[in-house]
């Protein structure tokens, strides 16, 4: 225990580990809006538009402090998620290629700006590039203070505007017919979304920060069905990535912040596609492999009946080894299944000529709805 807590006093390992939890916290929350608005692409626009907000940022400032910088890319963010929202209300041009075109275009701009400043000879620039990838251990208390103000400007517009945003995202057509600014509240989400990465940019990098916003919505969508659930989830696993990616970044070295914070998650998000009751693959699988066996056992059900049907009788016998030559070796277990059922039972004085198979009462009436809710008339 003591050891831990030394480890966890230390100055640097301190300020990372809280910035992750930080950047956790907020990309789960607002993330989850962009993943049910069906604009995952958006994190990664408005990433990468972020970049020409940094470049100016230091440009206009003359040094590489967090606050300037943060607020030239929350501007770029924001003037990118206008573009981006006024090409998709106000021209043909669809969703992704609006996204598409607006990170090419930011990215662009920001490369450029950066060679510039390469070209200065201004002492201040060094590291600057670590914007692209991340650097978290250049984090410190001043920095986590700016994100901590940031993130808490973004969870009090959305506690402000939170009915309006939950129905904007599930349903803009009836948001506008309750008369709801749509267009001016998808506008907001979409700079709240800049906020989430703004603050990710030091830790995580451009390149890598839209992975952290959408996966841990993404990790919790498969598990929850509410938005309410799905936020904090969402945060959760947010800042639970952060945090172990931290943590081993801290404990090995060599391993940058940024990559295990974005593995992390996407390990959460593998988990969650796994095994998430209800949506995850494997339930799915084992719901298809179930449905296959009852809907099997039904058409052996209902084919005996048919059989019987034509001969006349309800109980006619039918011998086991012709059902077993029309439906393959798997035969033999569905008969012993709708036995067990109490839906067939063994014609027992057709023993001598080979195993024969009849319906009780209850399997003819079984077998009769079947068909009866298939549409087929018997």
């Amino acid at each position: 225990m003591n050891e831990l807590w030394a480890f966890l006093s230390d100055f640097t390992i301190r300020n990372v580990v809280l910035g992750a939890l930080l950047l956790g916290l907020t990309s789960g929350v607002l993330g989850s809006f962009a993943v049910l608005r069906q604009q995952s692409l958006l994190g990664d626009a408005l990433s990468h538009a972020a970049l020409p907000g940094v470049a100016l940022g230091f440009l206009i400032s003359g040094s590489r402090q967090l606050l300037p910088i943060l607020v030239g890319a929350l501007i770029s963010g924001a003037v990118a998620a206008l573009l981006i929202t006024l090409l998709i209300k106000r021209s043909r041009i669809k969703t992704d290629a609006a996204l598409g075109s607006v990170l090419s275009i930011f990215f662009a701009l920001g490369l450029v700006l950066l060679t510039y400043i390469g070209n200065q000879n201004n002492a201040g620039q060094a590291g600057l590039e670590s914007f692209l990838f991340g650097q978290a251990a250049s984090i410190v208390p001043s920095d986590i203070l700016v994100m901590s103000v940031v993130s808490a400007i973004a969870f009090t517009v959305l506690l402000l505007f939170w009915k309006e945003f939950k129905v904007v995202t599930f349903d803009p057509g009836f948001a506008s017919s309750l008369g709801f600014p749509v267009l001016a509240l998808e506008l907001v989400l979409t700079i709240l979304v800049a906020f989430a990465i703004v603050i990710g940019l030091q830790l995580v990098g451009v390149v890598l920060m839209a992975a952290l916003l959408i996966a841990p919505a993404a990790a919790a969508r498969q598990w929850v069905k509410k938005l309410e659930h799905m936020i904090l989830l969402a945060a959760f696993f947010g800042a639970l990535s952060g945090i172990t990616g931290a943590l081993i970044s801290s404990t090995a070295r060599g391993l940058a912040t940024g990559p295990l914070i974005v593995i992390a998650a996407s390990l959460i998000v593998v988990v969650s596609l796994l095994f998430a009751p209800g949506r995850g693959m494997i339930w799915s699988a084992l719901r298809a492999r179930k449905t296959s066996r009852v809907l099997q056992a039904q058409q052996v059900l209902a084919d005996l009946y048919k059989i019987a049907e034509s001969h006349n009788q309800p109980v006619y016998p039918i011998e086991a080894g012709m059902i077993r030559s029309y439906y393959g070796f798997n035969a033999s277990h569905k008969l012993g299944e709708l036995e067990q059922q109490g839906l067939i039972i063994p014609a027992q004085h057709m023993q001598e000529e080979g195993k024969h198979w009849q319906l009780t009462s209850k399997g003819y009436q079984e077998a009769k709805d079947i068909l009866s809710n298939l549409g087929k008339h018997y």
